[in-house]
């Protein structure tokens, strides 16, 4: 039996999972959330990386003695202890390494760094039981149309400015929706109530998608219409999720058309939205395919994910040498060789 613990904190999520053999025995967690409409846009979201990092180290070991006594382990039932690497912001993603180097070195582990998005994908497998599935990686950071080939994650279609999570999170700003528990999931809410569609723009570019000018127009009409009760903020919700969703369906059916495959595996925090899921289920069972998904323990980032791709790393004969345990804030998923995988 091998046990891997995973730090994940790329973003404004501090967790530590652990993972024996394809079971998660622990994956607490802990979130920095910001007042409604407040902070400085950074990267994919308003929280600031200095804050951000300022409240990991706050919390990180606070989550690795919960994770620890929820698995009722000891550090020496630990085999291998693996980090996120990136991508992410950077303050973030240095203060989680440094936790998990000096870990590793305290406790005599080996140390694994690990792509944040892989962890997705391979959180994703574990838990549905896809097996080679078309993989739409959703988040407020990343949008990806991702299938796997030749020991690669193959990126078939991306965003090509910013993330619909961030697309997301930048419209909650716009009309003030809380960031409890998150603003996707607020508008999502919001959305089951909308009844009015209001046309938006909508932009595919071959496998590719284009966000900012959606939320460009959605930012400089709402207002105006909000005022006018030409719709309810309720509807604008329901308009904007229609769109981005419908685009997203879209390039992840093409995708699944040049690759043959009959599985689509939605990972990434806005991969817990229903309405999403819902689409993607119709354009599945049209060609005959399945639909993956998991719910907000697994989809929103976690430390088990971290630990699980660390657990097929290590597997595969991977380790990570402590000169090499540095971070990077660019780290594409077809950087990395997929040496787990046939």
């Amino acid at each position: 039996m091998t046990v891997v613990l995973g730090f994940e904190g790329s973003a404004n999520k501090i967790g530590v999972g652990i993972v024996r053999d394809g079971e998660v025995l622990s994956n607490p967690r802990q979130t920095f959330i910001t007042p409604p409409g407040q902070g400085k846009l950074f990267i994919h979201t308003w929280f600031q990386p200095s804050e951000t990092a300022r409240h990991h180290r706050r919390t990180v070991l606070i989550v690795l003695k919960e994770a620890m006594e929820q698995a009722g382990l000891q550090p020496a039932d630990i085999d291998c202890v693996a980090y996120t690497k990136g991508p992410g912001m950077g303050a973030p993603l240095v203060t989680v390494a440094i936790v998990a180097r000096t870990v590793a070195q305290l406790w005599g582990k080996p140390l694994l760094g690990v792509n944040h998005c892989i962890g997705h994908i391979e959180m994703g497998r574990l838990v549905t039981g896809a097996t080679n599935p078309t993989v739409l990686y959703v988040s407020g950071g990343n949008t990806q149309v991702i299938a796997y080939s030749k020991l690669r994650y193959r990126i078939f279609g991306e965003t090509i400015d910013i993330a619909v999570g961030n697309c997301l999170d930048r419209f909650a700003r716009v009309i003030k929706i809380s960031n409890d528990p998150s603003p996707g999931y607020n508008i999502e809410q919001m959305a089951k109530q909308g009844s009015q569609f209001v046309e938006l723009p909508y932009t595919v570019k071959g496998m590719d998608v284009s966000f900012s000018g959606i939320l460009s127009f959605i930012e400089e009409v709402s207002q105006k219409m909000l005022g006018s009760n030409e719709c309810t903020a309720d509807d604008l919700c329901f308009s904007l999720q229609e769109t981005v969703f419908a685009m997203l369906v879209e390039i992840t059916e093409r995708a699944m058309a040049h690759s043959g495959s009959c599985e689509v595996l939605i990972v990434g925090g806005v991969g817990c939205n229903l309405r999403l899921q819902e689409m993607m289920g119709v354009m599945c069972a049209e060609r005959g395919a399945r639909l993956f998904a998991t719910d907000e323990r697994f989809c929103i980032d976690n430390g088990a994910m971290i630990a699980q791709a660390g657990w097929e790393m290590f597997h595969s004969g991977q380790v990570t040498e402590l000169q090499d345990s540095w971070i990077t804030q660019r780290f594409r998923t077809d950087e990395v060789e997929v040496t787990w995988r046939d």
